[in-house]
């Protein structure tokens, strides 16, 4: 299995980070995506792709929630970081509705800003797309937008924790973006029954976005990378197909998109 979203830098994880990752390999995780906030997660997930080589991989980029006054000095410290090396993706980026929407014009901003930086480096990227509280602003539809608007076809990547509807997911897969799944399929609010099993396998990859969102039995709790299989578990008794066939295609889609970089 390839998870392609987890903060394992995480303060949450200072007591037993090695532990942690070690159940993951245990459980059968080949690699670790790792996607950054703002330049104050940079060295901590560093650190970790240093300390696991050719498994754990950062991405660079600026998270919309982090977007405030200091954008300008954040996307600078983003830019120095892709010239000095390769990174697994540009992210995570995007649009945030549900905390603030104070910085929300900053955001699309920084958003199209990071769709160059990805079109420069030829890098796909990763999207956190959160809609308000009452679902008045849609951030999956404006990250659509804004990516229609931007104009380039091979712009490739995963909108990160996909809970939409199957309408949006439909959207996302024209554009030849995948959809990343992950504890939210197993919610009994989370929607995903009416979504997945109408998606082609070929469109989807693996989450947890560790701490967060733990899968069903361990929602509430801190979620850690082992989960990984109750996730694929889902997608399988929801699109009524074999296990293994969930891994196998979900780990080709997440490496074919990191195949040309």
């Amino acid at each position: 299995m390839i998870e392609t979203h987890a903060h394992i830098y995480d303060e949450q994880f200072d007591t037993d980070r090695d532990a942690m990752l070690e159940r993951a390999f245990s459980a059968g995780i080949k690699q670790i995506w790792m996607p950054n906030c703002d330049h104050e997660t940079i060295n901590g997930m560093l650190t970790l792709e240093h300390q696991y080589p050719n498994v754990c991989h950062a991405m660079m980029g600026l998270h919309p929630c982090y977007v405030k006054e200091n954008f300008e000095e954040e996307l600078a410290i983003i830019e120095q970081w892709l010239e000095q090396r390769k990174f697994i993706m540009i992210g995570e980026i995007g649009i945030d509705f549900y905390w603030d929407l104070t910085f929300v014009d900053q955001q699309e901003e920084v958003f199209l800003r990071q769709l160059a930086l990805a079109k420069k480096y030829n890098l796909p990227i990763c999207i956190h797309s959160r809609n308000s509280k009452n679902n008045e602003h849609n951030a999956i539809l404006r990250c659509v937008e804004l990516i229609k608007k931007f104009g380039w076809k091979d712009l490739r990547g995963i909108f990160h924790c996909f809970s939409g509807n199957l309408a949006e997911a439909q959207q996302v897969v024209e554009l030849n973006f995948m959809l990343g799944i992950g504890g939210v399929a197993t919610f009994k609010n989370g929607g995903m029954e009416n979504v997945l099993p109408f998606i082609d396998l070929k469109s989807i990859v693996l989450e947890t976005d560790s701490p967060y969102l733990a899968p069903v039995p361990h929602r509430g709790k801190r979620n850690e990378v082992m989960y990984l299989e109750l996730v694929a578990k889902r997608i399988a008794e929801l699109k009524q197909i074999e296990l293994s066939e969930v891994l196998r295609q979900t780990t080709q889609n997440a490496l074919s998109l990191i195949e040309m970089i």
